[in-house]
């Protein structure tokens, strides 16, 4: 690893891959973004980077890939609500085959986020194989990565690429992402102001309301496990990137409200209309493919994670309501 580019480096997974890299001793770092006008540049302080680059369409006609080993492509608009195809497709498609067409052609390793959302409801199952046509995402943003995975292996780059399909990631560097922000996140103000946590009701009679089960992983386990693939030149194709366990929404209040010693009192809203069709009621990684890769990984409880997230980060923010 000589130099690498770090797409999507001031979001959520993108600026923990670039603390891991620190960790372990790599700074020779360019890190590509979009930061807008929201804080996500605080992100970025106290990374150790050599370049920070602003996203343009004309990135690849300059001499940016010149000595670029390694490629993180975590950059998307990862809004499961956008409704402007045009944009995800620009965004999350377009670059992304540019992208990985760039790093081929330069022999560059190439490891990107797709993500769970292309599995849809799970009637299909959540397998990690290239057999993806068959999966029907719910959302637009997750055709728009599915499009990309579809475009990769009609092309046979899995031969040379990783892809890694992200499940529930949580944890420090998400408080940009406004509704997008974990429960986690959003439950410090929630508890501060009512004392309760807010919890969608189910509207398919198979769960109970709060019994709606996903795959949370925490985003230090995510930027090990990324880094940990991108290592290995043999883990190439679509990895499943989760805990392997599906939690309820319930069990992930009561571990919030542990972390807080707090009783647990969770209130059930209704859900959106708009996304009473879009919902994913239960999801769940099969990770024994990353496990024939990673054999010794070793993945966060998620009470563990949740205490760590709470306590070592979210209420000992300046911003913090408890």
């Amino acid at each position: 690893m000589r130099r690498v580019l770090v797409t999507g480096g001031a979001g959520l997974i993108g600026s923990n891959i670039i603390k891991e890299l620190n960790s372990r001793g790599h700074n020779n770092i360019i890190v590509c973004d979009i930061l807008g006008k929201d804080d996500k540049y605080k992100n970025l302080i106290g990374l150790d980077f050599n370049d920070y680059v602003e996203y343009d369409k004309n990135i690849f006609q300059t001499n940016i890939f010149s000595d670029i080993t390694h490629i993180y492509h975590l950059g998307a608009c990862s809004s499961t609500t956008e409704v402007d195809m045009s944009y995800l497709y620009e965004v999350n498609t377009n670059f992304s085959k540019k992208l990985a067409q760039i790093s081929i052609e330069k022999d560059i390793r190439f490891v990107y986020a797709s993500s769970a959302a292309t599995y849809g409801d799970g009637s299909a199952g959540m397998m990690d194989t290239e057999d993806i046509l068959h999966f029907k995402p719910l959302n637009k943003y997750g055709f728009s990565k599915q499009l990309f995975d579809i475009f990769a292996s009609k092309n046979n780059f899995f031969k040379k690429i990783t892809g890694l399909k992200y499940f529930n990631i949580f944890g420090p560097g998400e408080e940009h992402k406004g509704d997008m922000k974990s429960l986690v996140n959003k439950s410090i103000s929630q508890i501060a102001d009512s004392g309760s946590i807010n919890l969608f009701k189910s509207y398919k009679n198979d769960y109970k309301d709060g019994e709606q089960k996903r795959d949370f992983l925490y985003v230090k386990d995510a930027a090990k496990i990324t880094i940990d693939l991108s290592m290995n030149l043999d883990a190439i194709g679509l990895f499943n990137v989760g805990s392997g366990v599906a939690n309820s929404w319930n069990y992930l209040a009561e571990c919030i409200f542990n972390s807080l010693n707090k009783t647990c009192c969770i209130n059930y809203i209704d859900m959106p209309d708009k996304l009473k069709n879009k919902y994913q009621y239960f999801t769940q990684a099969n990770i024994s493919k990353l496990y024939n890769y990673l054999p010794d990984l070793k993945i966060t409880s998620l009470q563990d994670a949740v205490r760590d997230y709470v306590t070592n980060h979210l209420i000992k923010n300046e911003n913090s309501p408890i």
